[in-house]
């Protein structure tokens, strides 16, 4: 019975953009235009997207039978394939109950599960859910002893390792979200209770779960219960620190017992100074175009950051995959691991608790297609496919 489902879930939605269509129309209007849109005239968001199809890969060919090799080892931790989960702040605004379904999912099928600190659950929780799987996304508060006490949090929860995350220097604009209705402070207008009534699975879920909140930083705020998640973004923006600098980092890195990547780097020399800090290594990341419309995609931004760092530290890519060919041409530009945000989030708008599952197969199964395609049967084989940019 199992299996008749998954084929049939693999027939109605194979790829990424079916379940982003059937999430649109699931989730309110205000809960998707937070997860699918960028700021400005979202201009990024396109050259983001565009930037993977660019990328042509030359397969080899009559290399004799075989079944590719997934598993990846990053940074000393073996995973069942090379890819995890983004974090995604807000998750269970998108999807009532997506950090313990997200969590759950990455377990079971081997690979990370990135917890955000503007989650709606907190690494108490989801820390014994994710397992060895778990890693951490810090957005630094300004209270030192603040930062330190969710360190220990996380640290405690079973969290090793630690997304270091620096590209919010000051909140986007997000034009397309204002004209949605979502404010800050947060009033539930007639729109947005339309918004809501019109999607029932969403707020069934919300029954079942409870009102989205942000659980991790609540403990940090006076009369918590008070304030909704819409208003806590407020005091989410108020409370941490727009741009940490390197000797911050530096004494994080001193600190944290295990791997530090730092998050959302573009440019080449801040590479190389994260490295210099102490970090393991970068997630190279425009924070999936969301936040700054001048920014250039990931993918552009990748070859030069791998050739600065790639023999002395990690480098993730972060930002714009939407499929198992992306996640290969990523590798083949350098990259040691990927991450994927919005297409998970799509995945449970659509589905549900099933989304999360259905997408780690997915995904799998189309990787494990193009290195088939490409004639490579290891994911390390992949870094040396020839690629060209058209």
């Amino acid at each position: 019975m199992r299996r008749a489902r998954q084929r049939k879930l693999d027939l109605r939605f194979p790829r990424v953009s079916y379940l982003a269509a059937r999430a649109q129309r699931r989730i309110p209007h205000f809960a998707w235009v937070y997860l699918d849109g960028g700021t400005g005239d979202e201009g990024a968001l396109a050259t983001t997207r565009a930037a993977f199809d660019d990328v042509e890969m030359f397969p080899r060919f009559m290399r004799g039978p075989f079944r590719p090799d997934l598993s990846s080892t990053f940074l000393g931790v073996d995973y069942a394939a090379p890819f995890g989960t983004a974090p995604v702040g807000m998750q269970g605004l998108i999807w009532p109950g997506a950090e313990r379904i997200l969590a759950r999912a990455a377990a079971d099928h081997g690979v990370p599960y990135s917890l955000s600190t503007s989650a709606c659950q907190d690494t108490e929780t989801i820390g014994p859910i994710a397992g060895d799987f778990g890693w951490f996304q810090l957005y630094v508060p300004r209270d030192p002893v603040v930062a330190d006490d969710i360190l220990r949090r996380a640290q405690e929860g079973g969290f090793r390792t630690l997304l270091f995350t620096v590209d919010v220097p000051i909140d986007a604009r997000r034009e397309r979200m204002r004209r949605a209705g979502l404010r800050v402070p947060f009033r539930l207008t007639p729109t947005l209770m339309a918004q809501i009534l019109a999607r029932p699975a969403w707020l069934a879920g919300v029954a079942r779960h409870g009102a989205p909140r942000f659980r991790m930083m609540e403990p940090y705020w006076k009369r918590a219960s008070a304030f909704s998640p819409f208003t806590a973004v407020k005091r989410a923006s108020e409370w941490s620190v727009g741009s940490p600098d390197w000797d911050y980092l530096a004494r994080v890195c001193d600190n944290w017992p295990g791997q530090v990547l730092v998050k959302g780097l573009l440019h080449p020399e801040d590479a190389d100074l994260a490295v210099e800090a102490g970090a393991a290594g970068v997630v190279v990341s425009n924070h999936g175009a969301r936040l700054f419309d001048g920014a250039p995609p990931a993918l552009d931004a990748l070859p030069a950051i791998v050739e600065r760092i790639g023999k002395r530290a990690a480098v993730v890519l972060d930002s714009g995959v939407r499929g198992g060919l992306d996640i290969a041409r990523a590798l083949a530009l350098g990259a040691d691991f990927v991450l994927l945000g919005r297409a998970f989030m799509y995945a449970l708008g659509a589905l549900g608790a099933r989304g999360a599952d259905h997408l780690m197969r997915l995904l799998k199964d189309d990787l494990s297609n193009v290195m088939g395609q490409l004639g490579c049967r290891t994911v390390a084989e992949l870094r040396h496919v020839a690629v060209r940019r058209r």
